[in-house]
């Protein structure tokens, strides 16, 4: 097991990102070792060679978190009490990915004042935001985006920049406030060193970088490798949190997509039954070594005239248990397993087309990971996370109150927060 605790650091300011209490300046400084001097973190687990991976989560200033740095690993779980920011750090990696994906500010960021720290003042114009970012490896090196978001008075983006081996590749910043865009320059090297161009404020630079650089430089080149490196490690991310009371009941047959609250894992099962006999067969495993009493298989059938599909664990001895009457830790158990061991054709996650499949991997942020979960649920789950992770076609960041309990588990990153 890999112990480490969030860095939090500072840096001189840049004029792309304004000194403000919102917006910490940063530098464009390479990217060095998450692990503080005199820490026990180890190297993060490697993903196999060729599949870009986010390295680092970057909490500049997002609600509780400032200056902090989260080491991801493989599989990582962020560890700590109530109020100690887990929830808010996978709420920040899931806005990235979406970001990542092309959405639009305003569809990422619903309640955006809920991202300003609380005690950030506002400037002699009102402002206040947040910033966050992170760190992507793979065969460019690693390569760190950092954001920063104005939420107040209005929402927008007021600076991007994309760096790489202390070079900047792409820098913007909002010149105009009367103006919805924001001034962007990204590294040429050719005749010209540097390309200027406005972006919009509402969508992530990085992520129209493709359809505004040629690519006839090497400077341009290199723009293009990191900027594609970042956005498919960031893309493909599935947040999870299954909830028990949404899955006990027969549930109307739909596009047999897993969602984030496995509401729907009848008609998920109703598929994957039928459509991968290998993988269903992996989960009925985990489903019987996790669950009380024997299971033979696990079911779903039609219900109601065929209007809706109900799920069943088949006893072996011609006795079905509908899944009403298991308990919250076996719903939850079975449903975070399925999400492991299926991928973004079965989960509602984002599958982009365009990137080969040796490249993908699917990340999954699992809020509250070992809750309503006993203690050998949770080391069962842990182990068939680290097997699936192992493989390099998944990766987990999990929120948990307490890790002790993996504690001498191999391939695990633990990232201890407190409350202040």
């Amino acid at each position: 097991m890999t112990s480490a605790s969030p860095v939090r650091s500072s840096a001189p300011a840049h004029p792309a990102f304004p000194v403000h209490p919102a917006f910490p300046s940063r530098s464009a400084a390479p990217v060095r070792p998450a692990s503080p001097p005199g820490s026990d973190a180890g190297p993060s687990v490697a993903a196999p060679s060729g599949r870009p991976r986010v390295t680092e989560l970057l909490l500049s200033a997002f609600a509780g978190h400032r200056g902090v740095r989260l080491p991801l690993g493989a599989l990582t779980l962020l560890a700590g009490p109530s109020g100690s920011g887990k929830t808010s750090a996978l709420r920040a990696y899931e806005a990235l990915a979406r970001l990542g994906g092309g959405a639009e500010l305003g569809e990422v960021f619903a309640e955006p004042g809920a991202c300003v720290p609380e005690r950030a003042r506002a400037d002699a114009q009102r402002r206040r935001g947040f910033r966050v970012g992170c760190v992507a490896d793979g065969p460019a090196g690693p390569v760190r985006l950092e954001v920063a978001v104005q939420a107040e008075p209005e929402l927008r983006i007021v600076g991007e920049r994309l760096t790489a081996g202390g070079l900047v590749l792409l820098e913007t910043a909002l010149r105009d406030p009367g103006r919805r865009t924001v001034q962007a320059a990204w590294h040429t090297a050719g005749s010209t060193p540097v390309t200027r161009g406005p972006l919009p404020d509402d969508r992530l630079g990085t992520a129209l970088l493709p359809l505004r650089v040629a690519g006839r430089t090497p400077g341009q080149r290199r723009v293009l490798a990191a900027a594609e490196q970042l956005v498919v490690a960031l893309r493909s991310v599935f947040p999870c949190d299954p909830r028990p009371e949404r899955m006990r009941g027969p549930v109307p047959t739909g596009t047999g997509r897993l969602l984030g609250g496995c509401d729907n894992l009848p008609d998920v099962l109703w598929r994957t039954r039928t459509e991968c006999g290998r993988r269903h067969a992996l989960l009925v495993d985990a489903v019987r070594a996790g669950c009380a009493g024997p299971v033979a298989g696990l079911l779903a059938e039609p219900y109601d005239t065929g209007r809706r599909v109900r799920a069943l664990l088949d006893r072996g001895d011609g006795t079905r248990t509908d899944l009403r009457r298991l308990g919250d830790g076996e719903l939850r158990y079975a449903a975070l397993a399925l999400v492991l061991l299926t991928g973004p054709g079965v989960l509602g996650a984002d599958a982009p087309g365009e990137v080969p499949d040796a490249l993908r991997t699917l990340t999954v942020l699992a809020d509250g990971l070992d809750r309503s979960l006993d203690s050998e649920q949770r080391v069962l789950l842990l182990d068939l996370a680290a097997r699936m992770c192992d493989r390099g076609r998944v990766r987990l960041l999990g929120a948990v109150n307490d890790a002790s309990w993996a504690a001498g588990s191999e391939g695990v990153t633990v990232v201890h927060l407190d409350r202040d």
